[in-house]
């Protein structure tokens, strides 16, 4: 059974899905200095508004765009949702947390939160777990058919996509939305990522030899996933085809990625295989390119082995930042949106490679017929989808 992509639903600090990939293929970057949080340094951040977002309205925002651009509107009671979210409610979590130690009815300056408390009933925390993202999606389309929330970290938005690949592969159902939603930025992740060494001081400078670290963003994007009978029926304007996926663990740290990336490599050849594609015949290739020094030269080792033709590299994470479960959703849009418009998007923040790859440093015009997207997760979580022009 063929998978097509009938929509797209994006949220990123750049904008919209259009917006997005106008400022992209400019090269313009939303990171900024931010201090959302009065107790904590500023950071460079991408923030979709001035605060943090929330979960919950950034997941309908998302979703409603998606379903827009298919020409869908709810109820679509046969319609399964596969909507992941690494960090999901977290916020919600922690504010929920300090104000039961500290024994506050409302916040004030001495709690690093930019938001106003107010108390709800006992119901409100059963809002907040860890599916909020999938379960909110569900409710927005009224379903009654299957509604999955995967978690992998950082792979978390293009597992979710293999997830829903398969279900309309093997005719389970016609039609899935699939991605992930991300709103990151919470004082504990800050803090957490910040003692790992892993936040970058100024930017996001992809494959550099002076990245710094990565730059924590928000946002999210759903695909509609449908058969290809099933869209042609309807005149369903198509992006592009989901042409196959592969999923490996490295089991070897619960952050760090395995050495010689042998378990990634796995999960890329898996993919081709299951694609029915040779290396030589992949275009373009959108990598995580987190700006860290073991992803970037982990995933520029992973390049090289497999592809060692040259084939055109971007992350896109300089724009955009690095939206962690969501990242690779976002990724997959950009994909398709190359696959589209026959353009690929530069790699914004690299000034001076640090590895021998063929990287997109302009806007490039090329006419292309498949794209790869790679996401890799703490855990060792390893995806890589490739899709095919429609």
């Amino acid at each position: 059974m063929d998978v097509v992509v009938t929509g797209i639903g994006l949220v990123s600090a750049l904008g919209s899905l259009d917006e997005t990939w106008k400022r992209l293929l400019a090269g313009e970057s939303e990171i900024c200095q931010q201090q959302p949080f009065a107790g904590l340094t500023s950071r460079p951040l991408a923030l979709i508004g001035e605060q943090p977002s929330t979960l919950a309205p950034l997941t309908q925002q998302v979703v409603a765009a998606a379903l827009k651009d298919a020409r869908l509107v709810p109820p679509l009671p046969d319609c399964a949702v596969v909507v992941g979210s690494s960090r999901a409610n977290q916020a919600e979590w922690e504010r929920l947390a300090t104000a039961r130690l500290c024994g506050l009815t409302e916040w004030d300056n001495r709690f690093p939160t930019p938001h106003t408390l107010h108390p709800t009933p006992a119901l409100n925390w059963l809002e907040t777990l860890p599916h909020a993202a999938a379960i909110a999606t569900a409710r927005y389309i009224q379903t009654t058919a299957a509604v999955q929330a995967p978690m992998a970290a950082c792979a978390t938005g293009l597992w979710a996509i293999a997830q829903g690949f398969e279900l309309v592969r093997t005719g389970q159902y016609e039609r899935v939305l699939v991605g992930a939603i991300e709103t990151p930025v919470t004082p504990l992740t800050l803090i957490g990522f910040a003692q790992m060494g892993a936040l970058a001081t100024t930017g996001a400078y992809p494959f550099d030899r002076h990245r710094e670290g990565l730059v924590l963003a928000e946002g999210g994007a759903i695909l509609v996933l449908e058969a290809s009978d099933f869209a042609a029926r309807r005149g369903a304007r198509v992006y592009g085809r989901l042409l196959g996926a592969g999923l490996t663990a490295d089991a070897h740290h619960v952050s760090a990625p395995a050495p010689e990336s042998r378990a990634a490599i796995a999960a890329v050849k898996q993919c081709l295989q299951r694609s029915n594609l040779n290396t030589t015949e992949i275009d373009y290739i959108h990598a995580h390119g987190t700006a860290t020094t073991l992803n970037d030269r982990n995933e520029a080792h992973l390049i090289q082995t497999l592809f060692p033709q040259g084939v055109p590299v971007s992350s896109t994470k300089g724009a955009t930042g690095h939206a962690i479960g969501a990242s690779g959703a976002i990724g997959a849009a950009f994909c398709l949106m190359a696959l589209k418009h026959q353009s690929l998007p530069p790699c914004v923040g690299l000034s001076q490679p640090a590895f021998a790859l063929n990287f997109v440093t302009q806007p490039l015009h090329s006419a292309i017929q498949t794209a790869l997207c790679l996401s890799f997760g703490f855990g060792g979580q390893n995806v890589a989808i490739a899709f095919g022009a429609a």
